[in-house]
């Protein structure tokens, strides 16, 4: 039986918050639809108290950039891009083309066609997410895309040197220091100085995520990320110093994003609330990870493995980190995760920063219905089909007969010219 030891603040106390951010965001994107470069800068002027000759880095000023930073960061960066680009080909490896003739004659196929261009979004503000650039830049460019740009807003009145290194050795065409809202449109709708994409990717504040989802239609998106989540499955083999630390690890995201204790473990359970408060003291960043629990961490009581598993498919968390006996039974049975990790050797930090899977996933329960970002998120899987003619006359007598059924003429015509065409002796 499920006991709920603490519970967070449900998801409907931020409807007006949502509301607020549909508005501000539908105004702005109608400004830089009609005004262009001149919103972009007046909102980048506004908002980040940044308004260059030009957005776009040149070469030199990404050198510099480079130039700036210890050679240890770089081969830190290096390592970490080898990891997502090994892991990225390997499921590009995964996806092949098809062609196989079903009836005698008629070929049907489908190509793994990479998208023409993608802007990919680096979130900067308090915590400048270089590793964004590995996740995007970096699994654009396996899939093949051709032409990848990149935004992320400065910092300090400066670009954000070890980004702007991560999006160039990522392989990143064009760079920008742009943020926000004016960046996601930016992209997506084009200006003067800025050629459109088919394709937006990376994660963001409520306004970015906002952005998105009113432009998705005008471009695909990846999917829409809200704040982080984890969720700790653990049982009586892990102790509370190592639960807390994994917890507030991912609660220092934000004042709002979740994070989950689920155990069978009394003990555990009761213990651990002490062992946060206990680490919060001396944590760096607990004036922000303080509030998320406060507000939104919960504890959860269940009896077995199997409401452990009915539970975490039912919270369907971006995160979910495995602390039990077998780990394995979790990976043979769970289904709605972004991203599991498996075992008290790894934890989330590793997947958001540099093991090699990618960190942009699922929130909110969309993990029920998708994955996270991937090398195919950038690949167009598109079918063809060609027929012989006497094919032609076999598909085309079905085809007629059951376009007559629902009444469609004019494709009874497409068909029955190839009979009449095809057919003849």
């Amino acid at each position: 039986m499920k006991k709920i030891l603490k519970e967070g603040i449900s998801s409907e106390v931020s409807t007006s918050d949502k509301d607020k951010a549909k508005k501000i965001v539908e105004d702005i994107i109608a400004n830089i639809e009609q005004c262009g470069d001149v919103a972009v800068r007046e909102l980048s002027e506004k908002f980040d108290k940044w308004g260059p000759k030009n957005f776009r880095l040149s070469n030199a000023q990404i050198k510099k950039c480079i130039d700036s930073l210890p050679a240890s960061t770089i081969a830190d960066i290096k390592f970490a891009q080898t990891q997502v680009r090994n892991f990225a080909q390997a499921q590009l490896d995964s996806l092949h083309d098809i062609e196989i003739e079903t009836l005698p004659g008629v070929t049907l196929g489908h190509k793994n066609i990479p998208v023409a261009s993608v802007g990919c979004y680096i979130p900067g503000g308090k915590f400048p997410m270089v590793a964004s650039a590995h996740m995007s830049v970096v699994t654009a460019k396996v899939a093949g895309v051709k032409r990848v740009i990149a935004c992320t807003p400065p910092n300090k009145g400066e670009p954000p040197a070890a980004t702007v290194a991560a999006m160039a050795l990522g392989g990143a065409d064009e760079i920008y220091i742009l943020g926000g809202v004016q960046a996601i449109a930016a992209m997506a709708m084009g200006t003067e100085s800025i050629d459109a994409v088919d394709f937006l990717v990376g994660p963001g504040n409520a306004f970015v995520a906002e952005a998105k989802r009113q432009l998705f239609g005008r471009v695909g998106i990846d999917l829409l990320a809200g704040p982080t989540e984890t969720l700790i499955i653990a049982d009586d083999s892990v102790d509370a110093e190592m639960v807390a630390t994994d917890l507030l690890g991912q609660a220092e995201h934000g004042y709002n994003s979740p994070a989950v204790l689920l155990t069978t473990s009394e003990n555990l359970a009761n213990e651990i609330e002490d062992e946060i408060q206990r680490q919060l003291k001396v944590l760096p960043t607990a004036d922000t990870a303080s509030a998320s629990w406060r507000d939104y961490g919960q504890i959860i009581l269940v009896d077995s493995e199997e409401e452990m598993v009915a539970e975490g498919d039912r919270i369907a968390s971006e995160h979910v980190q495995i602390l039990t006996k077998n780990p394995q039974y979790f990976l043979d049975n769970m289904s709605n995760y972004g991203s599991l990790f498996l075992g008290e050797e790894t934890n989330v930090s590793f997947g958001d920063k540099v093991i090699g899977t990618n960190h942009t996933l699922p929130t909110m329960g969309a993990a029920r219905y998708t994955g996270g970002l991937w090398v195919g998120k950038f690949i167009k899987t598109c079918t063809y089909q060609k027929c012989t003619k006497e094919a032609s006359v076999v598909i085309g007598q079905y085809c007629s007969r059951l376009c007559e059924l629902e009444g469609f003429k004019g494709h009874k015509e497409q068909a029955d010219l190839r009979v009449r065409r095809y057919g003849k002796k």
